[in-house]
């Protein structure tokens, strides 16, 4: 394929280097963006009169019978095209003659390159918002499934104290969204048109970038020529907003996975997001929260090297901008991919509530209540508190636990304990008596669950 750009060179280049500079093969995913621009900048030429009517409506027609042929098929990429840019114009020049040529005017592919990007990413922010906002449901109707499921809470991966599983469950609902919120304010940024500014310093046709900007349904356009084609501000905010998203994802992942084992036996994961081993039939590994779990270093990756790879850049484009999409499209890729599995393996995940309760018996972990209780009888915290360890450490050695620890042996260690205890450290009596807002107990997180559901829209 010729290369439009030849003039000031012949445009013959080494295989090798035609090859190393061609970007067809992962920003041919913008040709639907490109001829949307470019049916956009036609129109727009045609409004200011820099083209006849005639002409705009016979490029715009043109670049729809491109779109329309790719669709059914009957035209292919070339693999051998420069990018997707010049491919989309050499086959409009190639149907209309010189009329496809008078495409560009008034535009550079540094601006036409970020209009596409801008579209794309704008498209893909949009879906990834709505993977995660059926994510976020599936995670409060399985908290609500499971409202009355008592599991111990843990600090330093340590029974802590008793928390109800949708509690629990309902603080990655927190985290999920605010990454809705992240990517909705990130849109903002990426819904501002580039286009107008040609390669660095605007042109010198009478333009109406506002005009364009409109009918791709931008919120606003650039406002220095230099930055609109120099900025990727956009594609690095995109990328640690979905660093968070997999951050999230991953933690989440790291509790299923411990949640599945023997050792915990809390959850069961449905066999449709398990596999087997090849050698011990007994096994039932947890891959896909695993592959969550490792595909978030790759998307920490692509963040870095969209970091590292505009640390040094002067004004205004430069070629090393063109790593910025394969970057940007593996981290959407493979975060979309993520959430496609997760939603449905969370919703298919059987919850063991009985397991999780035994748990919470076992480890103590009313012993913050029972310093509690002899502190509404009228002891200091800290005395409170050394007596609880003292009763723990009595149980340990006895072999019960403070349920079953008879109360003459309490009595031993505070004439303050009376028959109360039990009814105060009953893991149930735990739960319900956090009442502070955001706690764990029952009413406390029936109210985080609706504030949850009214962030979804729900009734």
């Amino acid at each position: 394929m010729a290369k439009l750009w030849a003039g000031r060179t012949s445009g013959a280049t080494d295989a090798l280097a035609d090859d190393f500079n061609s970007s067809i093969r992962f920003d041919r995913r913008l040709c639907r963006e490109d001829i949307a621009g470019s049916m956009a900048h036609a129109a727009m030429l045609g409004e200011r009169g820099i083209l006849t009517g005639e002409e705009a409506d016979a490029i715009i027609n043109g670049l729809q019978s491109i779109l329309d042929d790719l669709d059914h098929g009957t035209l292919e990429i070339d693999p051998k095209a420069e990018d997707i840019h010049m491919f989309v114009e050499q086959v409009l020049t190639e149907r209309l003659g010189d009329v496809g040529k008078k495409l560009h005017t008034a535009r550079s592919r540094n601006d036409q390159v970020a209009l596409d990007l801008r579209l794309h990413l704008r498209h893909e922010t949009d879906a990834l918002s709505e993977q995660l906002r059926a994510l976020v449901a599936a995670v409060a109707d399985t908290a609500e499934e499971n409202r009355d499921a008592i599991m111990p809470g843990y600090t330093h991966l340590q029974r802590a104290q008793p928390i109800l599983f949708s509690h629990h469950l309902l603080a990655y609902a927190m985290m999920l969204l605010r990454d809705l919120d992240r990517l909705a304010d990130c849109r903002k940024r990426i819904s501002v048109s580039p286009i107008g500014a040609c390669a660095l310093a605007g042109t010198t046709y009478d333009v109406d970038r506002r005009f364009e900007a409109r009918l791709l349904g931008f919120d606003e356009i650039a406002q220095n020529s230099i930055d609109a084609v120099s900025d990727r501000d956009f594609c690095v905010e995109l990328l640690g907003a979905l660093s968070l998203v997999m951050m999230h994802l991953s933690r989440f992942s790291e509790e299923i996975i411990l949640w599945t084992s023997w050792e915990f036996r809390f959850v069961t994961l449905s066999d449709a997001f398990t596999t087997g081993s090849s050698i011990m039939p007994q096994k039932k590994n947890s891959d896909m929260a695993e592959l969550v779990r490792g595909k978030t270093g790759r998307v920490y990756g692509d963040l870095m090297a969209t970091l590292t790879m505009l640390k040094g850049l002067p004004l205004a484009y430069d070629k090393d901008m063109q790593e910025d999409k394969e970057a940007v499209f593996d981290a959407v890729d493979t975060v979309k991919q993520c959430l496609e599995v997760f939603t449905p393996m969370l919703r298919s995940m059987a919850v063991h509530a009985d397991n999780m309760k035994r748990a919470a018996q076992a480890g103590f972990i009313n012993a913050t209540d029972l310093a509690d209780y002899l502190v509404r009888k009228g002891l200091p915290f800290r005395s409170a508190y050394n007596i609880s360890g003292k009763l723990v450490s009595e149980c340990i050695h006895s072999g019960c636990v403070l349920e079953t620890l008879p109360l003459e042996v309490y009595r031993e260690y505070s004439t303050l304990i009376e028959d109360d205890v039990y009814a105060a450290i009953d893991l149930r009596t735990c739960v319900e008596t956090r009442i502070s807002e955001g706690g764990t107990s029952p009413a406390s997180v029936e109210k985080q669950l609706a504030w949850v559901r009214r962030r979804l829209g729900e009734t």
